[in-house]
């Protein structure tokens, strides 16, 4: 993916740090994944928790901010910039603390610096 600042917004964005995307729907490249659950911007690694409900057996998964690829405010859909599958093989999100550990979102953001870049739609 290449995303150098991967808990950051890309810089197209405008303001989407003051925008409350909770309960947006979230899209990936193939497919709907969730619903943001929450937004956070712990020691500025900025990441949403989306619910993937019965997706991925009604866990949440963690997904740094770099890897939004569009915010549309109207209908309410985050769209990311990686596959179901991708988001699904990102290291395992258990418990809100993790939010917090600096070895789990290092892990984290190097899983989402390694996917294979994508193509604008």
């Amino acid at each position: 993916m290449t995303i150098e600042r991967i808990w950051s917004y890309a810089p197209h964005f405008r303001g989407p740090e003051a925008q409350d995307l909770t309960g947006f729907a979230v899209e990936a490249t193939d497919g709907t994944i969730g619903h943001v659950d929450r937004q956070a911007d712990d020691s500025g690694m900025r990441h949403l928790v989306v619910d993937t409900g019965v997706w991925v057996f009604g866990k949440s998964v963690l997904v740094p901010v770099g890897v939004v690829a569009d915010i549309d405010s109207q209908a309410q859909k985050v769209t990311m910039a990686c596959t179901r599958d991708e988001i699904k093989a990102a290291p395992r999100f258990r418990t809100d603390s993790e939010t917090l550990d600096p070895e789990y979102l290092a892990r984290v953001g190097s899983y989402y610096r390694s996917l294979p870049p994508r193509q604008p739609a």
